[in-house]
């Protein structure tokens, strides 16, 4: 069985019981849809691919991410937008990723809705970061982002009030927010992959 097939089955036999968006009350914020693009590289011991958004951004700036962003009028749907949005940010051929489903949508507390697409590309591809947007385009191994042991959880107080976030470290690495919540997602989804 190839990893796409492996990774298609389990998205398809499971539901997940992950975090379903950052920790804060937004029940009055309207949220825009977005996608982000979760790039399983097929080799071995299969990686992902982050990237290290631009200090100077006016969103998420410093953050490390995964490619992707909102859903504009002209894309076919999140899918579309993810594949796009990867493109864009870091030269990733729509062409050269083989969909093979999402995982649970994830809201943030800048007014994100995002639909977390799963797709399985070649390792070692040229890819070339969009100089005004990411500092750095790297890959963290499959199995360490899954582990749940890797998985800490952080507490920080916002407005008077205590709020969690997840934060995944990575050697020098810090993963936090929202693409620590969706790795998190992702690991309850596929907690019988093999």
């Amino acid at each position: 069985m190839t990893l796409a097939e492996r990774l298609a089955s389990a998205l398809a036999d499971s539901r997940g019981l992950g975090p379903q968006g950052d920790d804060i009350d937004l029940a009055d914020t309207i949220y825009a849809d977005a996608a982000v693009l979760i790039a399983v590289t097929d080799r071995p011991e299969p990686g992902v691919i982050l990237t290290l958004r631009h200090a100077d951004l006016r969103r998420h700036a410093g953050q490390i991410a995964f490619p992707g962003g909102k859903v504009d009028p002209e894309d076919e749907d999140a899918i579309a937008a993810a594949l796009r949005e990867a493109d864009e940010e870091i030269g990733l051929p729509p062409g050269a990723v083989e969909v093979v489903g999402t995982s649970n949508r994830y809201r943030t507390s800048s007014g994100f809705d995002i639909l977390p697409v799963i797709g399985v590309t070649t390792p070692d591809l040229p890819l070339t970061p969009h100089e005004a947007e990411v500092a750095d385009v790297f890959e963290v191994p499959f199995g360490f982002l899954l582990e749940q042991a890797n998985h800490i959880i952080r507490s920080v107080e916002k407005a008077g009030r205590m709020h969690q976030y997840y934060e995944i470290n990575w050697g020098e690495r810090r993963i936090w927010g929202a693409t620590a919540g969706i790795v998190v997602n992702l690991a309850s989804r596929l907690a019988r992959f093999a």
